[in-house]
């Protein structure tokens, strides 16, 4: 399993701690300092069936600084994902990566249904 995360983010500690509480067993990968790519994006978007626009960090402060919301509807899927991989601090997070499952954000109850089953 793997876990992309920024440390500087609460949400991000929080669920971090919360697989090392309930001894799930990851690898960590700083994700602006190990950006996702453009291919794993694709992939990880194919597998969650999430919309594209999940793995947007809608509250961050890039996104407001370079009005995606504005921008993202006339974008194809390529341009999106493109920009996506240009920088981690657009990306959603925490992003948690397992063979079968991609789950973006951390909400506890979907975590708890699909990680440990």
């Amino acid at each position: 399993m793997l876990l992309l995360w920024y440390p500087k983010c609460s949400t991000c500690v929080k669920a971090k701690k919360w697989l090392e509480d309930h001894q799930v067993k990851f690898d960590g990968r700083h994700i602006v300092e190990d950006r996702p790519s453009y291919e794993e994006l694709r992939q990880w978007q194919e597998k969650s069936g999430y919309p594209l626009k999940k793995f947007f960090n809608t509250s961050g402060l890039l996104y407001k600084e370079m009005q995606l919301k504005d921008k993202l509807p006339g974008m194809s899927e390529e341009e999106q994902l493109e920009l996506l991989a240009t920088n981690g601090m657009l990306v959603k997070r925490p992003i948690v990566v397992c063979d079968d499952t991609v789950l973006v954000g951390f909400k506890e109850g979907e975590w708890q249904e699909k990680l440990l089953k």
